[in-house]
């Protein structure tokens, strides 16, 4: 078999979401693949809606189910087990991508002996095949045959694993697969897999189209998720050195640390969180100078972010009380300037 598509699949019955993923992928124009979706112990129709698209497309769609929650990494980990495509591809199940892109992303495979397959994605706000607002995923200079300089753009800089197709005798020899039980696996996941592929391409063109919608994740901070990525951003850390990959790639691994576990959850937390809590503000600063103490140094760091971002960064090493008391007068003001009739 030429393709094997994993589709995690968590209450998604609802407007049609879960339909117009699926539709987009039964008329994919390639030959010979599989549809694998997982239902996640959905408690609304999505296991019903893939039964019936088990039972119409027999010989594409393979409908899992799985009894307990286990989040989309353990989903798809689930859809990994049992794919028997030569390439392997994933797609979130309140997304859709366009008729012919498998067919685009393995013929670069097959015409170029990659081993990795990427191409670009648009945000688009209704269910439409119109091209939204453009994406651009990975960069040029990431793609061919990595070697040691492409390795460390793309620790940096992974990009989404929904817009690539993977050869899956690459995931099995080295047992790749994803963290369970939790959000923003591939915050981990998608750096450490990029490092075990030889050979990168890419179709420059959105051919995968991203859904932003009230239930989106990226849409609904709240604690839970920013402690997720606080374990993600350790687990990162965890499989570099598990797999070897750490040393060569340490101040780049640093930086993607410092992105993930700090700055992001740090900003996502105050702005997306109605009451922040000193105690986390803590949690943050404690965990990044338990791992890398002297991550503002890191030169991708410094030119990363802009002044405002690293003066609130260091303000909250220093003391995450001050951190939090200038942050929110700082926001109130220019929330309340942007109000005004004359602002």
């Amino acid at each position: 078999m030429r393709l094997s598509i994993i589709v995690p699949v968590y209450n998604m019955a609802a407007d049609d979401k879960l339909r117009y993923c699926l539709d987009s992928l039964i008329n994919q124009t390639i030959a010979d693949y599989e549809i694998i979706a997982v239902d996640d112990a959905s408690t609304d129709e999505s296991l019903e809606i893939l039964r019936e698209y088990e039972s119409k497309y027999p010989w594409k769609f393979k409908a899992i189910q799985s009894y307990e929650n286990v989040k989309q990494g353990g989903a798809r980990n689930k859809g990994l087990d049992v794919a028997r495509g030569r390439w392997v591809g994933f797609v979130d199940s309140d997304d859709w991508v366009a008729p012919d892109m498998y067919e685009k992303l393995i013929k670069r495979a097959e015409k170029t002996g990659a081993d990795v397959v990427g191409c670009d994605y648009c945000m688009v706000d209704a269910h439409t095949m119109n091209v939204g607002k453009l994406m651009p995923n990975n960069t040029m200079d990431q793609t061919g045959v990595l070697d040691h300089e492409r390795y460390k753009k793309l620790v940096m800089n992974p990009g989404s694993m929904v817009i690539k197709v993977y050869l899956k005798a690459v995931i099995d020899d080295y047992g790749l697969r994803f963290p369970e039980r939790t959000f923003y696996e591939d915050n981990c996941a998608s750096p450490i897999w990029m490092l075990h592929f030889t050979h990168f391409e890419k179709v420059e063109e959105p051919l995968y189209y991203y859904y932003q919608h009230d239930t989106s994740t990226v849409h609904e901070i709240s604690v839970e998720k920013c402690e997720a990525r606080l374990a993600m951003g350790k687990r990162l850390i965890e499989e570099a050195r598990r797999y070897g990959i750490y040393k060569p790639y340490r101040q780049e691994f640093e930086f993607a640390f410092s992105k993930l576990y700090y700055m992001n959850t740090l900003f996502t937390y105050m702005l997306g969180v109605k009451r922040p809590r000193l105690k986390f503000l803590r949690q943050i600063a404690d965990g990044i100078k338990q791992d890398f103490p002297d991550f503002q140094d890191n030169i991708y760091y410094q030119n990363a972010f802009d002044g405002e971002q690293k003066k609130l960064a260091a303000m909250h090493m220093k003391s995450p009380l001050r951190f939090k008391l200038y942050f929110q007068l700082l926001y109130f003001y220019r929330n309340k300037i942007r109000r005004s009739p004359s602002g």
